[in-house]
């Protein structure tokens, strides 16, 4: 008799955990197709290194979120990162603003940073004008220890 109650506890365990997993990813699959209360309109910005983004990382402007990266590709013509944003209706991307490439710290993701600039809004489809890649640490780094490395030695060697 206790075998029975058993196998029937199991099943019903296993059915709550399978209905909490479902719950978990239609949740998460809600929230990344999110961008704000108004729906969104798309840009276009191009860089040359896109480091630590992809589709569903946040574009963001003064540290707010305002939008989610929607497409990830490389441009046959130029070889450049091009970036499809989704970005809240409510938000005005300016047409001389600059979106760079920022990450939420050393071991953090990436995500799209804009910094307003100019007088007109760009419209629907638009590109935003300048940008400026990821700034790669390791090399930024080691060039930064080459640099060190060649003044000491350089400056030991002074009479």
């Amino acid at each position: 008799m206790s075998n029975t109650f058993e196998r029937w506890g199991e099943t019903i365990l296993g059915a709550a955990v399978a209905v909490v997993a479902v719950s978990f990813f239609a949740f998460a699959a809600a929230q990344a197709g999110q961008t704000g209360a108004g729906g969104g309109y798309e840009l276009v910005a191009r860089f040359q290194r896109v480091d630590g983004v992809n589709v569903g990382s946040d574009v963001r402007v003064s540290g707010v979120k305002v939008g989610v990266v929607r497409e990830v590709g490389l441009d046959p013509d130029t070889y450049m990162a091009r970036l499809v944003l989704s970005v809240d209706r409510n938000v005005q991307v300016l047409d001389e603003s600059t979106a760079r490439i920022a990450s939420d710290g050393l071991l953090g993701g990436g995500y799209v940073a804009i910094e307003p600039a100019g007088m007109d809004a760009l419209p629907p489809g638009g590109e935003i004008p300048y940008t400026q890649g990821a700034v790669d640490l390791l090399t930024l780094l080691a060039g930064f220890a080459q640099g060190q490395g060649n003044a000491d030695s350089s400056e030991a060697h002074t009479p």
